[in-house]
């Protein structure tokens, strides 16, 4: 029977794809470039680049704030304060929030059944911003931000300090839900938890990184764990 719920927040409960294309649309609009579709587009996949390198450990979280816009400006051939120019998107990326399709009564249900635990990889000032937001606080009995744990998700020494930090905390009894392969369910296996996949598109996973479980909406979650 599954007890500990941990959450991902980013395209689990909050959409964070359009949360990023207003923030970048204004960010650009500041930086004196026309936020065009495809220079959003451009910078979407170099951000998203940007987070599975600082995922591997390859970058830290202050040279991606800045490096991902120098890369920008770099392709689009303009002028441009990279370091400037990343602090302006945090604070737009910062404001408001935007909640997946049923995401918000979900969140509600689950909290009156199971310990509910936030695990995301985000910025913290960024992340508090938006969960008070969304009023997403009460819901969750801790929040664990990989800036201030001190390592990202997936690897294991990020879950070791949230579990940690979980009083009675079972692995038996635990699962973790989210929408990245590469630090949700591999992190999930690192840190032998349950892994559940949110899943809209119906992609395939790979072999080597299958989870356990698979729902194309956190909406359906909890018909799943009513078998579990």
């Amino acid at each position: 029977m599954i007890e500990f719920l941990l959450l991902d927040l980013d395209d689990t409960i909050l959409d964070f794809h359009m949360q990023e294309a207003a923030a970048i649309r204004k960010t650009l609009s500041e930086a004196g470039i026309e936020p065009a579709d495809e220079i959003c587009d451009l910078y979407s996949k170099i951000n998203l680049r940007h987070w599975k390198m600082l995922e591997k450990g390859e970058i830290t979280r202050e040279t991606l704030a800045w490096h991902r816009f120098q890369e920008l400006f770099e392709t689009l051939g303009v002028e441009g304060n990279p370091q400037k120019t990343g602090e302006i998107y945090w604070d737009h990326l910062a404001y408001g929030h935007y909640f997946l399709p049923g995401a918000e009564a979900t969140v509600k249900a689950l909290a009156k059944k199971y310990q509910l635990y936030m695990v995301t990889n985000g910025t913290a000032r960024v992340q508090y911003s938006r969960i008070a937001s969304a009023g997403l606080a009460p819901y969750f009995k801790d929040i664990f931000v990989s800036q201030e744990i001190g390592v990202n998700k997936p690897e294991k020494a990020y879950f070791d300090a949230c579990f940690a930090k979980i009083p009675g905390f079972d692995r038996e009894k635990a699962i973790i839900v989210g929408d990245s392969l590469s630090s949700d369910i591999r992190g999930g296996k690192n840190a032998g938890i349950k892994t559940c996949w949110v899943n809209p598109k119906g992609k395939e996973a790979p072999a080597e990184n299958t989870p356990d479980y698979e729902i194309k909406s956190i909406t359906e979650l909890e018909e799943l764990l009513k078998t579990l």
